[in-house]
């Protein structure tokens, strides 16, 4: 196994394009990419909630800020043009499930016309080294079983949202094959190809998850407005997250591949099997990380809805991503339970956005 090594001094002076960098993911990320002195683009509608961890902590002041729509081919390579990036990471998508259910045009036309535009771009400008295209666990053909999907597993997801994804990876792999091959590069006669990865990451927690119909989120606004913890479906299980988690493994594979292009290909994301967690189990582990830090004593009920279909149980073998980069997870999920209590405490008593973030970013990096 090989041994992990990932420093953000690689980043320094690099000029780094996001897309999506106004969305939760998106915004820890360029958290990260300037505390590495990166010079940091980004490419997004504007923050998709309100509030947003995007604008409560600053980080639109610290970087160029791109107001656009993934969909809009002609202003994405305007945008290359002017910048010139080196690494790409693509991580702007609708991202709700059950969204999809209610406008999977709209979803289709994000997650694969968008991913399709952004392809374009990166195999038209020669000065792009290396792409990460972040997708889902949820893009395997779920069987329900109780081992994780590894990489060589079928694309087939359910719902508008996960099928989409999975015909993201796949326009991803026809581009790379097309048109960014390594093996159709000769020396003196052509330009080397961006090097290209997809991301597979399980679900993702952490402070300044604002969105609606995730789990977390639904829990920080009930006791932020001191009401009972209500949860659809509790027996579902999924692999929980820290943000940072698959938020490093990013810019790890991005920096990797750019000087290695060997190192590309799909990678799963995931934390280790005994942080896979049903939802209930999840929710009761907040209350208990909330009940301890706060004083205050909340609770949950089962209310389920009988909504459209999810994906009861699924998990990742992220074996390929240990055994290439030596790579393991920093936080398990009690350990992020407790920084989003910590973050979700600063953000009821009105503190430093920010200055929380940066020092979550550093503990983590320091592991």
């Amino acid at each position: 196994m090989a041994e992990f090594d990932f420093k953000l001094d690689f980043y320094k002076g690099k000029k780094v394009l996001v897309t999506g960098h106004t969305g939760f993911k998106g915004t820890w990320m360029c958290m990260l990419l300037v505390q590495a002195g990166a010079q940091v683009t980004g490419y997004a509608l504007k923050p998709p909630t309100e509030p947003s961890v995007f604008a409560l902590c600053g980080i639109e002041n610290k970087i160029n800020s791109v107001t656009g729509d993934i969909r809009d081919l002609a202003h994405l390579q305007q945008v290359f043009d002017e910048t010139e990036p080196e690494i790409v990471i693509h991580m702007a998508a609708q991202p709700i499930v059950r969204e999809s259910y209610r406008n999977p045009v709209y979803t289709y036309e994000v997650n694969v016309m968008g991913t399709v535009n952004i392809l374009e771009c990166v195999h038209m400008h020669p000065c792009v080294r290396s792409f990460v295209n972040v997708t889902t666990d949820k893009v395997y053909l779920n069987r329900e079983w109780e081992w994780g999907y590894r990489e060589n597993e079928e694309l087939n997801g359910y719902d508008p949202y996960s099928n989409s994804k999975s015909c993201s990876e796949l326009v991803t792999s026809s581009y790379r094959n097309s048109f960014m091959n390594p093996n159709d590069f000769e020396e003196g006669k052509n330009v080397k190809p961006a090097a290209v990865s997809t991301a597979r990451a399980g679900n993702v927690i952490g402070g300044g998850d604002f969105a609606a119909d995730r789990i977390i989120p639904d829990c920080v606004r009930a006791v932020l407005t001191g009401q009972e913890i209500i949860v659809r479906n509790p027996y579902s299980t999924r692999p929980y997250q820290h943000v940072l988690e698959p938020v490093a493994v990013y810019l790890m594979l991005a920096a990797r591949q750019y000087e290695d292009s060997g190192l590309a290909g799909c990678y799963n994301v995931g934390p280790d099997e005994t942080d896979c967690y049903t939802t209930g189990e999840i929710v009761t582990l907040f209350c208990e990380k909330w009940n301890c830090a706060t004083g205050q004593q909340v609770s949950w009920r089962n209310e389920y809805d009988g909504g459209p279909h999810e994906a009861n149980f699924l998990k990742l073998d992220c074996a390929k991503l240990k055994g290439v980069f030596g790579w393991k997870p920093v936080w398990n999920v009690e350990k992020a339970m407790e920084k989003i209590v910590e973050w979700t405490i600063v953000y009821r008593d009105g503190g430093d956005i920010a200055a929380v973030m940066n020092r979550q970013i550093g503990e983590f990096i320091g592991k």
